[in-house]
């Protein structure tokens, strides 16, 4: 599974202290194509949240019909879709309460 937000070390084990994401690149410029636009970040992301809800949605499909037999994994997999969706959730909230803030600005 995916970690859209780098918040979870999927490679470490339950309890495992998560890992500083690496540093940004330094902005060169707009046009030499080293640093990802917002857009395609924020895609990006919402992608991997929903790859994590659909990685969920059929593991608790298989636990049901018996194809698998460990529930802690498919709990696992349910939180770490739902966290990342509250994530995503709250950055378009601070999104548009920015856009707001903008939108009320008088010039």
């Amino acid at each position: 599974m995916a970690d859209p937000l780098g918040l979870i070390n999927a490679a470490a084990g339950p309890g495992a202290v998560p890992t500083k994401p690496s540093a940004p690149v330094a902005a060169q410029g707009p046009n030499d194509g080293t640093v990802p636009n917002f857009k395609d970040v924020l895609m990006q992301n919402i992608e991997q949240v929903n790859q994590l809800q659909q990685d969920a949605q059929f593991a608790i499909e298989d636990l049901a019909a018996g194809r698998r037999d460990d529930v802690a994994e498919v709990m696992m997999a349910a939180r770490k879709a739902e966290l990342a969706f509250e994530m995503l959730l709250q950055v378009r909230n601070k999104l548009v309460d920015a856009y707001e803030e903008i939108r009320q600005m008088r010039v």
